[in-house]
C-alpha cells in the first residue's frame, strides 16, 4: 500500500517527506519536542546535504569535511533524520528513542555523543558563534599548512539558524566579527518562518534582518519558498562563490509544513502535533498514514549514496595528504601534532621561573607572570592561539611576534575579539571543536558573567578552552564594585567540568598554564591578580609544582600543627604571614596553598587527608570572594574569611584592609579557634 501511494512521487519529494515524518513521528512518540522546524526546513536541509555538503558518514572526524551546525538545536530531529538517512552510525532504534534515557538522540544535539553532531546546540545563538569559530580555525590552518597544490584545508562551514538565534545578543556579536574578518567560507541559513513559542515574531522582532547583515558586511540573498529546490540550490551556489564575505541565505519557510491545522502557528513549534494532526499531515502530503518511521527504500538508497561519495572525497584528500607528507615531512609532522594537540617534546623547558621576592625577584601580579609565561609557551606549542575582548594590555594575552589575525592577514595569530565577551567564548568553542587549535580567551573575571553560557558549554562539550580571567578580586581597587568580582569564583566552581585555578604567586601562575595546556578534556579558568604579589621563596618552602595536585602544604608547622591555614591566590601571602605571627604565640600553623578545588578533589583520599588532616579541627580559609562553599574544607569547627558583600571604590590595598583580608585577621581567627 505504501509503495502504491508513493509510486508517482519523485525521489526528491519522497526523501524530503521522509525527513519530515521521521521528525514528526519521533516527536510524537516521545510526547515532547519540536516538529515544526524540521517539517518546514526539510527541503533546505535536503538540498544542502545531498548536493553540497562534503562529508563522510563512515568517518565523522575526517579533518577535510565541511562542518554543519544546527544552531536551531531545538530542531534536533531534522539533524538526526539526516544522519540516519545518510549512513551515520545512528540506527532507527535511536530515532524511536528520541529524548529517552541513554539514547544517542537527546532533546538537543550534543557533540561527541552522536556521530556527526559537530557542536552542542539548543541555547540559541551558541551554534551561530561556534560556526564562526570553525571558519576561523579553517582559515588559520589553511594559512599555516596549505601549500601550492595541497589545499588540505579548504572546507566550508554551514549553519541553520532560527529567528530566535538572530535575536540573541551572542549571534549579533559573532556576526559583526565574522563580517569584519570576511569569513568567506561561512554560509548560514536563516529560517524565516515568522513564528516563536509565544506566537508571531511580530510580537518582538520586526527588524530588517537582511539590512542588518548587509551592514555587518555579509553577502545576503533570499529564497522566497523553502520548497523551491532550484532556488535553494542557486542561493547556495551564489553564496559559495563569494569568497570575501560570509553569506546569509534567508529562506521563507512554513513551520509545521503540511499540517492542516497547525502549519504557520506556534502550536507547531515546541510540542507534538498530536496523533490526529500527524495523520492529517501525512494525508495532505500523500504519505502512508498507518505507518510510523516509514522510510521508502528508494529514499534510503538515494541518501545513502553519501557513504560512497564521502569515502571517495576522503580517499582523494588522504592521497593529497600522503603526497604532502613526502613533499613537506617536517610540516606534516607538525600538522599531525596540531590536530592531536600533542605537546612537543621538551615543552616544559620553555616555562620560565621567577626568583623569590626576598632575594632579587620583584613583586609581580599573576596576570603579568601569566603573560610572560604565554610569551614563552605559545611559540613552543604553536596551536595555542587566542586573544582578548578588548583588554589585551590588562589581560597580558598578546605574544611578541604574533601579528593580529585580520581579513587581509590570515597569518596573524592574535585575536582582537572586540568588546564581545560572549561571542569570544562561543567562537573559542568553535575553534576548539574544529580541531587543530587550542584557543585561549581573555577578559576580566567580573565579565565571566557575560560569557558564562558559552563557558558552560565548553565544559559540557569537554573542550580545552583556556579562559584567562584577570582583575580577580576587590584588590583591583579604584574601579569599584561594578568591576570587583565577589561571587564569581564560586560561580565558576559550580559548573561541572571547569577546572578553576587561582595561583598564589608568579611560579604558581607558570604551573597553572602548564596544567591548562596539558588538559584535553575540558576548559580551564585561570584567575589572576591585577595587584602585585610577593614571589614565594621556593628554596625555603614547597615547589610550585604542587599546584598540579590542587592543594599542597606550602609551609609546615614546627612540630604537629595546631591549625591549618588555607589560602588561594593573593591571600596565600596573608596565610604565610599569619603562620609566622602564630608561631610567636606558640601555635603551630600549617599553610596550605589551594589554587584549585577541582584538581584537589581529583586526588586520592589519602592525599587529601594528608594535606587537611581530620585531626586538626582549627582550620581557617582566606579568599577574596564569597565564603559560601568553604565549609567543605574548614569543617564545622573552622572559619572562613572572605567577602560576602559587594566591594568599594578605593585603592586596592585599602579595600582589602577595610574588608579584613589581612594576616592579622587570619591570626586572630586562628587564635580564637585554637584556644576554644
Amino acid at each position: 500500500m505504501a509503495t502504491d501511494l508513493l509510486e508517482e512521487t519523485d525521489i526528491e519529494t519522497q526523501t524530503i517527506n521522509t525527513i519530515r515524518f521521521l521528525s514528526a513521528d519521533a516527536v510524537q512518540r516521545a510526547e515532547s519536542g519540536h516538529p515544526g522546524t524540521p517539517m518546514g526546513l526539510a527541503p533546505v536541509a535536503y538540498v544542502l546535504w545531498k548536493r553540497h555538503l562534503r562529508h563522510n558518514p563512515s568517518d565523522p572526524e575526517w579533518p577535510g569535511r565541511d562542518r554543519f551546525v544546527l544552531s536551531a538545536g531545538h530542531a534536533s530531529m531534522l539533524l538526526y533524520s539526516l544522519l540516519h538517512l545518510t549512513g551515520y552510525d545512528l540506527l532507527m532504534e535511536e530515532l524511536k528513542d528520541f529524548r529517552q534515557w541513554g539514547s544517542q538522540t537527546p532533546g538537543h544535539p550534543e557533540a561527541h555523543l552522536t556521530d556527526g553532531v559537530e557542536t552542542t546546540t539548543g541555547p540559541l545563538g551558541q551554534g551561530f558563534a561556534n560556526g564562526v569559530g570553525m571558519a576561523i580555525a579553517e582559515r588559520l590552518l589553511a594559512d599555516e599548512f596549505n601549500e601550492e597544490g595541497f589545499p588540505l584545508f579548504d572546507h566550508r562551514t554551514y549553519a541553520i539558524c532560527s529567528d530566535g538565534d538572530l535575536m540573541e545578543g551572542i549571534s549579533q556579536e559573532a556576526a559583526s566579527l565574522a563580517g569584519h574578518l570576511g569569513l568567506g567560507t561561512l554560509t548560514y541559513f536563516f529560517d524565516d518562518n515568522d513564528i516563536t513559542i509565544d506566537g508571531s515574531t511580530d510580537l518582538a522582532f520586526t527588524e530588517d534582518v537582511a539590512g542588518r547583515f548587509e551592514a555587518y558586511g555579509w553577502h545576503v540573498t533570499y529564497v522566497e519558498d523553502a520548497n523551491d529546490l532550484s532556488a535553494v540550490d542557486a542561493a547556495i551556489e551564489e553564496a559559495n562563490a563569494v569568497s570575501e564575505k560570509p553569506s546569509l541565505i534567508g529562506v521563507k519557510s512554513h513551520i509545521g509544513y503540511g499540517s492542516p491545522n497547525k502549519q504557520d502557528t506556534a502550536a507547531a513549534h515546541g510540542a507534538p502535533l498530536g496523533e490526529k494532526e500527524v495523520r492529517l499531515a501525512k494525508e495532505a502530503l500523500g504519505w502512508p498514514t498507518d505507518e510510523r518511521f516509514y522510510v521508502p527504500d528508494a529514499a534510503r538508497e538515494h541518501m545513502r549514496e553519501a557513504v560512497a561519495e564521502g569515502a571517495a572525497l576522503q580517499e582523494e584528500w588522504e592521497g593529497r595528504l600522503e603526497e604532502y607528507e613526502e613533499a613537506y615531512p617536517e610540516q606534516a609532522a607538525r600538522l599531525e601534532r596540531w590536530m592531536n594537540r600533542g605537546l612537543p617534546e621538551g615543552w616544559e623547558e620553555a616555562l620560565p621561573t621567577f626568583e623569590a621576592t626576598a632575594e632579587t625577584g620583584e613583586q609581580m601580579a599573576t596576570r603579568k607572570a601569566s603573560g610572560l609565561t604565554l610569551e614563552e609557551l605559545a611559540p613552543e606549542v604553536g596551536y595555542l592561539i587566542g586573544g582578548s575582548a578588548d583588554l589585551t594590555g590588562s589581560n597580558k594575552t598578546d605574544v611578541e611576534g604574533r601579528a593580529d589575525f585580520q581579513k587581509d592577514r590570515p597569518e596573524g595569530r592574535y585575536f582582537r575579539f572586540g568588546v564581545r565577551e560572549h561571542a569570544m567564548a562561543g567562537i573559542s568553542n568553535g575553534m576548539a571543536l574544529h580541531g587543530g587549535i587550542q584557543p585561549y580567551a581573555g577578559t576580566f573575571l567580573i565579565f565571566s558573567d557575560y560569557l558564562r553560557p558559552s563557558l558552560r558549554l565548553s565544559a559540557l562539550m569537554e573542550q580545552p578552552v583556556v579562559y584567562v580571567f584577570t582583575h580577580d578580586s576587590i584588590g583591583l581597587g579604584e574601579d569599584g564594585p561594578t568591576h570587583q568580582p565577589v561571587e564569581h569564583l564560586m560561580a565558576l566552581r559550580a559548573i561541572p567540568g571547569v577546572t578553576v585555578i587561582r595561583p598564589a604567586d608568579a611560579n604558581e601562575a607558570v604551573q597553572a598554564w602548564a596544567a591548562a595546556v596539558a588538559r584535553t578534556d575540558g576548559p580551564t579558568a585561570l584567575v589572576l591578580t591585577r595587584q602585585t604579589l610577593p614571589t614565594v621563596d621556593r628554596a625555603e618552602l614547597t615547589t610550585a609544582e604542587g599546584l598540579h595536585r590542587g592543594a599542597y602544604i606550602l609551609r609546615e608547622a614546627t612540630g604537629q600543627p595546631d591549625a591549618v591555614l588555607i589560602g588561594t591566590g593573593s591571600e596565600v601571602q596573608h596565610a604565610l604571614q599569619a603562620a609566622r605571627q602564630l608561631e610567636e604565640d606558640g601555635i603551630g600553623a600549617r599553610v596550605v596553598s589551594m589554587p584549585s578545588w577541582e584538581l584537589f578533589e581529583a586526588q586520592s583520599e589519602t592525599y587529601r587527608r594528608k594535606v587537611l588532616p581530620p585531626s586538626v579541627g582549627a582550620r581557617v580559609s582566606i579568599e577574596a570572594g564569597v565564603t559560601q562553599g568553604w565549609a567543605r574544607y574548614v569543617g564545622p569547627e573552622g572559619g572562613a574569611i572572605g567577602v560576602d558583600r559587594f566591594g568599594a571604590s578605593a585603592p586596592g590595598e585599602t579595600v582589602m584592609e577595610k574588608y579584613g583580608l589581612t594576616a592579622e585577621r587570619v591570626a586572630e581567627e586562628t587564635r580564637s579557634l585554637v584556644k576554644g
